[in-house]
């Protein structure tokens, strides 16, 4: 692929899997970022090519190894607004962003966040970033998890890191404290879809999406365990979906962790840490990729943050007070 200014080239070749499809079906498989209707603008328009000979029948068979270019003219793909918002910029080129998110930061403008977000604060650090799809944004984190999150600065760039999620060849690995002491690592492999009645949550469901979380132990306490956990999906709330499945929610995690389970005999100062910790204990410490330009595999780690490191030490008390051995 290749881009200018407002005009960006895409190159893609069909295969086997494509025998039979339409033109407008193969496009929306090859290039996802782009919406159906806009893909068959393009078709009908006359931007798009297949093996260097124009096509403006979206119903079109393909055979399955044809070249297939598009030209686009890209318009703004956001009307939010451009606000200076601090970030944690953690690695930034001209192709990526990498940024540790901080606690309370919503990803995406929505019903109750309409500004103050990362895509607000995106548009203005990077004006141009209001051309690509999402501001460039290609996966979440949850408003108060905290970590390392990639931002693509274009088009292609966005298409290459879309590409790699899909293929589940990006790396995300995050830190949990979770309720309750795990005897050792594991696997969850359960799907998830929406909840059945709460339209807001997600819930382990048969006919959900495949979803695998594994996790293994950093710290064992007396009540609680330290995780260490790696995404092979990137479904919505996985994580906490998935410990709360497994009956080791997250501390904190008011929409799937209930009611806080306080350990027997804790000291007041410690129940009222406890109480007082009000998100998810959730923090996405490292991220690796293969730079969408450069094609190097990259590494940026994240350290806990403050508010975690100190609920951690006091777990971490509370254990030495009752003699309990950690790992």
């Amino acid at each position: 692929m290749t881009q200018s200014e407002n005009v960006v080239n895409l190159e893609a070749t069909a295969d086997s899997q494509h025998f039979g499809q339409r033109l407008d079906q193969v496009l929306a498989d090859l290039f996802p970022e782009y919406s159906r209707s806009k893909l068959k603008t393009w078709i009908l328009d006359g931007n798009v090519a297949i093996n260097g000979q124009t096509s403006t029948t979206p119903r079109q068979k393909m055979f399955g190894d044809e070249h297939i270019t598009v030209e686009a003219e890209m318009e703004v793909q956001t009307v939010s607004q451009p606000q200076r918002i601090e970030l944690d910029i953690v690695y930034e080129d001209e192709a990526i962003l990498v940024i540790n998110k901080p606690a309370d930061l919503v990803v995406h403008p929505g019903a109750g966040n309409q500004d103050g977000t990362l895509l607000n604060a995106l548009l203005a650090h990077v004006p141009n970033i209001d051309k690509v799809p999402r501001a460039g944004i290609v996966h979440r984190l949850d408003k108060d998890t905290t970590g390392l999150m990639v931002v693509a600065k274009t088009v292609p760039a966005q298409t290459h890191l879309v590409n790699q999620l899909q293929n589940r060849v990006m790396s995300r690995e995050y830190e949990a404290l979770v309720m309750g002491t795990m005897v050792a690592g594991g696997v969850v492999d359960a799907p998830i879809g929406r909840h059945a009645t709460k339209r807001t949550h997600m819930a382990v469901r048969e006919l959900g999406k495949p979803a695998v979380t594994h996790y293994r132990v950093m710290e064992k306490f007396r009540a609680h365990t330290h995780l260490r956990l790696k995404l092979e999906t990137g479904r919505t709330h996985q994580i906490r979906v998935h410990m709360a499945y497994i009956k080791h929610a997250l501390v904190g995690d008011q929409a799937y962790g209930g009611r806080p389970r306080l350990p027997r005999g804790a000291t007041e100062a410690f129940i009222e840490q406890l109480r007082n910790f009000q998100r998810q204990a959730l923090h996405a410490a490292q991220l690796s990729l293969f730079h969408p330009a450069s094609e190097e595999w990259m590494t940026w780690q994240a350290p806990l943050p403050q508010d975690m490191e100190t609920l951690l030490n006091a777990v971490r008390e509370d254990t030495k007070a009752f003699g309990a051995n950690e790992i």
